[in-house]
């Protein structure tokens, strides 16, 4: 009998839980930058083998909300903890505990779900310094396991499946052996678009920043999409824009052949810019850009 089952992946932002599951679907599902808070939505990617299934769940980084699309953003990640069989806990290799670690801690002794630390990153310390890392998470909450990893890299991914499969329910598949993630072509699609923006922008454009697709219209060798770039600003909207669109050129030059392998046709992709102020406190709009505040209640 194979194994099936759910694994949640969380964290503080920034700590590479999209780039471990990126790494081990073997497929760019969920986005990345080096801005913390990339993750807005809950996202489950598929990984089939002799062993089973795992789910994964990719969640937005624990943080201090500031706005109401960061409490959907945090309740989302802390809803998943009482929802899977197994919970990934990323940490970076310090051994200063923050604050920040020392809150999830206390969300994490609520629950009697497995869960294993990944000190991931381990590539930027030497091997000597991880003991000491380990030594200074072991005592706070009852780990069923401790695995040091580089998402990046590929480092220990093998042993950090093994011990997930060993957590894991004996069942059938949830999902064909050929599923990747449940996350719709557009809705993919939108992420991508995002996080160009937030790689090519830096630190000029804050993230009040979202993406929707308008539309996708399929011909026989070409998909025809059209997207807009929502903006909090009417000063963001121009340096989005950039003199004569050089920025929204880049932009949409970048973002063209990851959708093109995502939908595996040639793409003509437009992208527009509109100002919505404060989107981000604002419900329906939320909505609209695909965070249903509902889903973090």
């Amino acid at each position: 009998m194979t194994k099936s089952g759910f694994a949640t992946l969380i964290g503080r932002p920034n700590v590479g839980k999209s780039t471990l599951m990126n790494h081990i679907i073997g497929q760019k599902i969920a986005i990345t930058s080096r801005k913390p808070q990339t993750t807005r939505n809950r996202i489950q990617t598929v990984y089939t083998c002799d062993q089973g299934q795992i789910v994964f769940v990719d969640t937005p980084g624990i943080h201090k909300a500031r706005n109401r699309l960061g409490d959907y953003m945090v309740n989302v990640a802390q809803k998943t903890l009482s929802e899977v069989d197994v919970i990934l806990w990323l940490v970076e290799p310090e051994p200063h505990i923050g604050a920040g670690e020392l809150a999830i801690v206390e969300k994490l002794k609520q629950t009697k779900t497995p869960k294993i630390l990944v000190i991931n990153k381990v590539d930027k310390v030497k091997k000597t310094e991880i003991p000491a890392v380990i030594d200074s998470y072991r005592g706070l909450v009852d780990f069923a396991d401790i695995v040091p990893v580089s998402a990046k890299h590929g480092t220990n991914i093998d042993t950090l499946l093994s011990c997930i499969f060993s957590y894991l329910p004996e069942g059938e598949y949830f999902y064909d052996e050929d599923t990747v993630t449940d996350q719709p072509v557009r809705q993919i699609t939108a992420e991508l678009i995002r996080e160009k923006v937030l790689r090519l922008m830096g630190e000029e454009i804050p993230h009040g920043v979202a993406v929707s697709v308008d539309s996708m219209q399929y011909r026989e060798k070409i998909v025809d999409i059209d997207a807009t770039i929502v903006c909090e600003k009417d000063s963001h909207k121009g340096m989005i824009i950039g003199k004569g669109g050089s920025m929204l050129k880049k932009i949409g030059t970048a973002a063209r052949p990851e959708i093109e392998d995502l939908v595996g046709m040639h793409v003509n992709l437009k992208l527009w810019v509109k100002v919505k102020k404060d989107w981000r406190d604002s419900d329906i709009l939320m909505k609209n850009f695909g965070y249903d505040p509902k889903e973090g209640r």
